[in-house]
């Protein structure tokens, strides 16, 4: 390897039963040998783990674990330490800067990971998929997570591209032996049937990729109405807690108070906004205008009406305000009286006082952004915002190849589009892609992964 040998705390900084010290590099077994009193580490086997202290010449640090992994079967595919300390700031701190003044270097954030993958054990996807696991709040996300991480994702990124190459194949060989097929018959009969078989491929693999975005990333939801309508006592009462303040006098909430709860596997991430109306309150007003740009930004609107009152202007202007948008109208305060107002379209009873109708809004939120057959289906889905972008490129190369084909432009250009969407697929995994992108991706991951 032509790295140097990094050292990284794994584990949450803090108060803690443990902690653990990764150490990556050709010189890892020799660097934490010289700080550990206990079996000659030289001598130890891969997947070992050994017992001793660390010291500092004769003075003792810690008492500690220390696991052996040896190269190419480790995670980073490099020699790999890794050292279980007590929890607590100061012992780790003490142990890294003993480590580097024996020459090892503190490691970046997700430089651990990023070593797996330039060495080959894991593709980008794979890499990608490691902060997914770490990140996942739910079952649905774990196992989305999983996906990425044994290989399944890249799999099937894998076989597109196998079916795109089989396109350029065939047009390299018209190239090369141009007596054996003339152009019509070459984009007619054998690389039309083929783009259109990919694209429809990849086309479905998109639509797939619409739930398992949500289920990654979650709903960011913004409830909005006008004042004293309840909607920070729909808040508390998804939340099942008291996380807005709620009293009888309008415009109580001045700024957004977030929250998030799990949704059937889907994280909801629920934003209570000031009641939109007008007034001359100048802090009112900003926080008015904030729940405006939430209601812009967000993937979902919860309108909140009361039911047991007729519409008022606010509430018709709110109405018109978000019909662009995916929205759900929350018939607040049904346990008072029901006035209904055509006006208002589907609409869910709730009563966010008396906590009904919540699951009936719960179904709703997962009717219009789940598709369940996707869920059931056990299949892989791909999850993550980047991938889904190159899918969707892959598909507009293929998309301007098709048109080329349909102008009888000569193979060889219509090759350029094909190729295009095999590189876009390509950056998914890794194959293709330049070293920016891998630099910034991996420069999100935390420090010790």
């Amino acid at each position: 390897m032509l790295y140097d040998t990094i050292v990284g705390i794994a584990t949450l900084r803090g108060t803690s039963a443990i902690n653990v010290i990764r150490v990556s590099g050709d010189d890892a077994v020799t660097a934490v040998a010289s700080v550990f009193r206990g079996r000659d580490l030289s001598t130890a086997t891969s997947h070992t783990v050994s017992y001793g202290h660390i010291v500092d010449r004769e003075d003792v640090i810690d008492e500690v674990l220390v696991s052996v992994f040896l190269a190419p079967k480790s995670f980073t595919a490099e020699n790999v330490v890794e050292i279980s300390t007590h929890g607590g700031y100061l012992i780790p701190e003490k142990i890294v800067a003993l480590l580097v003044a024996r020459g090892c270097r503190i490691a970046e954030p997700g430089e651990f990971t990023r070593r797996a993958y330039l060495n080959g054990r894991i593709d980008l996807s794979q890499a990608e998929s490691v902060m997914d696991v770490i990140n996942a709040k739910t079952d649905a996300q774990l196992k989305l997570a999983h996906q990425g991480l044994d290989g399944s994702v890249a799999a099937l990124v894998t076989g597109l591209q196998k079916e795109i190459l089989d396109v350029v194949a065939a047009i390299e060989v018209n190239i090369d032996y141009p007596e054996y097929d003339d152009a019509i018959v070459m984009t007619d009969q054998i690389i039309l049937p083929k783009l259109r078989a990919v694209t429809a491929r990849i086309d479905e693999t998109i639509v797939k990729a619409a739930t398992g975005k949500v289920i990654r990333d979650g709903v960011k939801a913004v409830i909005v109405g006008k004042p004293n309508v309840g909607k920070s006592s729909l808040l508390n009462t998804l939340l099942g807690e008291e996380k807005a303040i709620v009293t009888e006098i309008s415009g109580t909430t001045r700024d957004l108070v977030e929250g998030e709860l799990n949704l059937g596997g889907i994280t909801l991430k629920l934003i209570d906004t000031a009641g939109i109306r007008e007034t001359d309150d100048i802090v009112e007003s900003i926080g008015i205008a904030r729940s405006r740009k939430a209601m812009n930004e967000a993937d979902l609107v919860l309108l909140v009406l009361d039911q047991s009152a007729s519409l008022t202007d606010t509430d018709r202007q709110l109405l018109e305000l978000t019909k662009d948008k995916p929205r759900i109208v929350v018939g607040n305060k049904v346990d008072l009286g029901k006035r209904y107002d055509p006006l208002a379209g589907r609409m869910i009873d709730v009563s966010a006082k008396q906590k009904t109708g919540i699951r009936e809004l719960e179904a709703e939120v997962r009717r219009l952004f789940v598709d369940e057959r996707v869920i059931a289906s056990g299949e892989v889905v791909v999850a993550n915002a980047r991938h889904i972008g190159k899918l969707k490129e892959a598909a507009l190369a293929l998309s301007d190849a098709m048109a080329a084909c349909a102008k009888r432009l000569p193979v060889d250009m219509i090759e350029i589009d094909i190729r295009r969407a095999w590189e876009a697929l390509g950056e998914i995994t890794g194959e293709s892609g330049s070293d920016a992108l891998v630099a910034s991706l991996f420069s999100r991951f935390c420090l010790g992964k």
